[in-house]
């Protein structure tokens, strides 16, 4: 049992647990779900109404980050004294500039889901109440264009990072203190970010989702996971050349128990090489398909209009194995981070 697990007397070392890995999921795929909002926006021209991908990943941002943050604060061993973190900080701890930046992201990706979302929710007899008196504040910050959202990116930006540098707050452990994790944190959540918001557009806003932006996240996607495949390499040769006692846990981390298991099967082969092949041959070019399909706008002007079906099944299962990866990135990363010292 040994050879196959690893000896269960490594386990006693592990003071984060899955939670935490959730919430760094969580936490990079609001990240990325927002960042994708933004791209799509900016390079949709068709003016006026908001692109079906801009709004699910304007209601992804907020509700995940707010699911992420729950899950931490359940987790911790005195939830009720959570507050306390907002009202005490020390700028020299990690923790405490994550809680600043994390209160800054949601009010933001709250801010952003108001703008996209405002019409529907002035005219919701649940929200109007409450939402048209704010409706002056919310318009004010969407007048400030394009270099609003180039602050609300450079924050969304920061949280995907940050996910990366928290794990360093757990001491000189070599897995979960290497420069380029905050680096893979970043590359990853985009990836689950965009993975999530093509499956929430594609369902739930497909009649308003041009086919032009589906097929620019789907590209993007297509590019990240090579990237993110190939800092992993980086980051894992960089450990072994080191020597010492980091060559000694990237080897460990590698090759012991279940934790190898995962990284190769899950995070390799599951999260980036198989998605990476169903990219390059089912998706590519918005295929054509028969059987479950979805039909996107095409075209972006009121001469040209076209429909291509894109094979939803195929999209959704590629969609999920790049969140799956992604999930099983950050708990490999905090176990095997925790176990291989």
């Amino acid at each position: 049992m040994d050879q196959l697990w690893g000896s269960m007397a490594q386990y006693n070392t592990v003071q984060w647990e899955w939670p935490v890995a959730l919430y760094l999921f969580l936490a990079g795929l609001s990240a990325g779900a927002f960042i994708a909002a933004l791209l799509v926006k900016w390079k949709d021209d068709s003016g006026g109404r908001y692109d079906g991908l801009v709004k699910a990943g304007a209601l992804l941002a907020p509700i995940t980050i707010m699911l992420g943050q729950g899950l931490l604060i359940v987790d911790l061993s005195k939830p009720l004294s959570f507050w306390l973190l907002m009202l005490h900080y020390q700028l020299q701890s990690v923790m405490s500039i994550g809680v600043i930046l994390l209160m800054i992201y949601s009010g933001m990706s709250t801010l952003f889901a108001a703008i996209v979302y405002k019409e529907w929710l002035a005219d919701c007899e649940l929200t109007e109440w409450f939402f048209k008196p704010l409706l002056p504040i919310i318009e004010w910050f969407e007048n400030r264009g394009v270099w609003f959202e180039w602050v609300m990116c450079l924050v969304a930006i920061s949280i995907a990072v940050y996910t990366g540098f928290l794990l360093s707050a757990l001491g000189a452990k070599p897995l979960l203190n290497v420069p380029l994790l905050p680096l893979l944190f970043l590359i990853s959540g985009m990836s689950a970010g965009v993975g999530a918001s093509i499956a929430l557009g594609a369902t739930m806003f497909k009649e308003s989702v041009q086919a032009r932006n589906m097929q620019y996240l789907l590209s993007l996607d297509t590019k990240l996971l090579p990237v993110e495949l190939f800092v992993l390499f980086v980051m894992f040769t960089g450990l072994v050349n080191m020597g010492g006692q980091y060559a000694v846990v990237a080897k460990q981390a590698l090759t012991t128990g279940i934790w190898a298991n995962i990284f190769w099967i899950g995070v390799v082969g599951v999260g980036l090489v198989l998605p990476i092949i169903v990219s390059l041959t089912s998706l590519h070019g918005l295929n054509v398909s028969a059987g479950n399909t979805a039909s996107l706008t095409a075209g972006g002007t009121n001469s040209y209009e076209t429909q291509q079906a894109i094979p939803m099944g195929i999209l959704l299962i590629n969609c999920t194995l790049v969140m799956l990866g992604s999930a099983l990135l950050r708990l490999y990363i905090v176990y095997a981070g925790q176990i291989f010292i």
